[in-house]
């Protein structure tokens, strides 16, 4: 009987055991049918096969690795892609609501900061507004609800215990009187420390602009000094008298070769002293060799001389000018006789007297014009069309 006990306890044992291990393998086949997937491949790209489950048609890996719980079932350890996907996809939504709600917690401390700050500004602002009050009432000597300019100017020293000028109070008491009636109101009027930045910008600006006017003197100094060394380095004084004589001898060399063309109004005046006084200082010049060259160069070159007196330098080029005027008429003649002499052309008399008493009759009036002009302390610049080329040439100090 004892044998027949154990035998049986052990014939219960072992179907107890049976039972766990069919138990055990079924769940396990639940969970693998569970998390099958539905794609057509693996987490390791493999080709999957359909397969009827507990829970319907769902696809299994053809290649498996397996843990065998018995000699005939095996149980698949290769994860799918639809679990990695059900992880990823978890995992993300849980990212994303924890990424929403520290949004919505920083912007709920934003929100908080902003109202902390507006309200300690306003009770800045209170706190401001209470001082003013105060500094108002104790600059309002009189009580009269209003700051004069005596009062600003004795409150202001003695607070800063130094005496304030009274530009210096009318300057801010203007900057302060928004509304223009000479006095300080209650919300016209600002802090202590307030004057005192106005009253410094002041100071600073004031600087500012006397370095300005300094400066813009210095510059008109140097104006000055540059313009004295200007003067300095080109005579355009007024001349003296010396100046003006002097001025009227360069017009000596277009006379004398302007002379052959007055031939006509000196015939029959030989015994005339002016006649003969010409033609005494006509014969001296041509006797000179080369001497209209000499003085043509030589005055061309003196009209570079910047120390003498510029109306002495105008008179210069101008004669120059006017020297090379006659070379024109002077060429004409030339050409005029030529062919009268070898090809026998000639001229109506007329006509070459008449050519020659218009340009002498135009160079002594240019001349006399120039002389009288330059006695005068004037300089001769109405010749038209000579004088304009004179004065381009002349330099001048504000070249």
């Amino acid at each position: 009987l004892l044998t027949r006990n154990t035998s049986h306890k052990n014939t219960n044992e072992s179907k107890t055991n049976t039972m766990y291990i069919t138990k055990s393998r079924t769940a396990l086949a639940t969970i693998f049918f569970v998390v099958a997937t539905t794609n057509e491949v693996d987490s390791f790209g493999a080709p999957m096969k359909t397969r009827m489950g507990p829970f319907g048609k769902v696809m299994m890996p053809q290649r498996t690795t397996a843990f065998q719980v018995s000699p005939t079932y095996s149980v698949p350890t290769t994860t799918t892609t639809t679990t990695s996907q059900l992880f990823a996809t978890h995992d993300a939504t849980t990212v994303e609501t924890t990424t929403d709600s520290e949004v919505d917690r920083l912007r709920t401390m934003a929100a908080k900061l902003r109202a902390e700050a507006a309200s300690m500004e306003a009770e800045k602002a209170q706190e401001r507004a209470y001082a003013n009050q105060r500094a108002f009432e104790k600059f309002d000597t009189n009580a009269d609800g209003k700051v004069s300019l005596d009062e600003l100017k004795a409150g202001l020293e003695k607070t800063w215990k130094a005496e304030l000028e009274d530009g210096r109070a009318k300057q801010l008491m203007e900057a302060f009187d928004d509304s223009g009636d000479g006095v300080l109101q209650v919300d016209e009027f600002v802090s202590v420390d307030k004057f005192r930045s106005r009253l410094e910008s002041m100071a600073r600006d004031e600087r500012v602009a006397a370095k300005e006017l300094k400066r813009q003197a210095m510059l008109e100094q140097e104006a000055v000094q540059l313009a004295e060394a200007r003067t300095n380095l080109i005579n355009d004084g007024a001349p003296s008298n010396t100046d003006k004589l002097v001025s009227t001898l360069p017009y000596l060399l277009p006379l004398m070769d302007g002379l052959a063309f007055g031939r006509h109004f000196f015939e029959g005046h030989e015994t005339n002293p002016a006649v003969a006084a010409l033609a005494i200082f006509a014969t001296l010049y041509r006797s000179i060799p080369f001497g209209g060259l000499i003085a043509f160069l030589g005055l061309s070159t003196l009209t570079g001389n910047f120390k003498i007196n510029r109306l002495v330098r105008f008179n210069m080029q101008q004669a120059v000018n006017l020297d090379i005027a006659l070379f024109v008429p002077g060429l004409i003649a030339s050409l005029s006789a030529l062919a009268g002499g070898d090809l026998g052309v000639q001229l109506p008399e007329g006509i070459s007297e008449i050519g020659s008493d218009a340009v002498f009759i135009a160079l002594v009036t240019s001349i006399g014009y120039s002389v009288i002009s330059s006695l005068l302390g004037v300089a001769p610049d109405k010749i038209p069309g000579l004088s304009e080329s004179v004065n381009q040439r002349m330099p001048t100090i504000d070249m």
